[in-house]
């Protein structure tokens, strides 16, 4: 069963048919450190998307013929859950899922001082739990919290969001119809915000080189956006940690004089 096609994708107000502004993104949810058995991970929902990432590492490297004498090997796989779209789909690792394990590395790896690990292994892991448009960007952004809850050092978390053109009109944060029945672009961008280093930019379809630009700034104005909600999701964990200690020491001391 396919998603039908809505009347009209953006009306004459310039509202699309899913209620946000041109510029507006999905409402983004994201929690840190809730995989008990991996260095580190993160989880987010990003419209009706809903992403799992875990990492591993830095760990011996195996096969040892993939040892970097000067770094760590940053190693990604992408893969999508058998029922994370409405067709089944095959759990054996797609072409497009391969492709979107090496641009998620190439995305991820100039926020990591890999130098730091030489002849180890970061092996990070994204499952796609429930697909909507634009999960190689919502994985991006939930593996680099995944990186940072790992205690892996790092320039900056890298935030990712894509732009695109549906009917005529840039958006900001497509999701699957609107990248589906559009006849325009799309263009995931993934960057790093303290440093304004762009470390991933991509483009299916045309647009003009004012469009290009214009799209360029609306995407790189939402990867900021979700920056801070990364913060805030890096924060709440550690403010919760930090809330919990006094409590167990005051069990500690209980348990103590009895």
């Amino acid at each position: 069963m396919s998603q039908k096609k809505p009347e009209k994708l953006i009306d004459e107000n310039d509202i699309r048919y899913d209620g946000r502004k041109l510029n507006e993104l999905r409402p983004v949810k994201i929690e840190v450190g809730i995989l008990s058995n991996a260095d580190g991970s993160a989880y987010i929902e990003q419209g009706k998307n809903r992403i799992l990432a875990g990492v591993y590492g830095p760990r011996e490297i195996h096969p040892r013929h993939q040892a970097l004498p000067d770094r760590a090997a940053l190693r990604c796989r992408y893969h999508m859950a058998p029922f994370s779209v409405q067709e089944r789909k095959s759990p054996a690792p797609s072409r497009r899922e391969l492709e979107i394990s090496k641009v998620m590395r190439e995305a991820l790896e100039p926020s990591v001082f890999t130098e730091y690990y030489p002849r180890t292994a970061i092996d990070l892991f994204v499952e796609v739990l429930q697909a909507d448009g634009g999960t190689r960007c919502a994985g991006i952004t939930v593996a680099s919290l995944a990186l940072a809850d790992a205690g892996i050092p790092m320039r900056d978390l890298v935030s990712a969001c894509a732009a695109g053109k549906v009917e005529g009109r840039l958006v900001l944060d497509m999701n699957d119809a609107e990248d589906k029945y559009s006849d325009g672009a799309d263009m995931p961008i993934a960057y790093m915000p303290n440093l304004n280093a762009v470390t991933l930019l991509q483009m299916d379809g045309m647009l003009t080189a004012e469009e290009f630009e214009q799209a360029l700034n609306i995407g790189v104005e939402g990867c900021k956006q979700i920056s801070q909600i990364q913060k805030e999701a890096l924060r709440a964990k550690y403010v919760t940690v930090k809330e919990a200690a006094p409590e167990k020491e005051e069990e500690a001391d209980k348990e103590a004089k009895e």
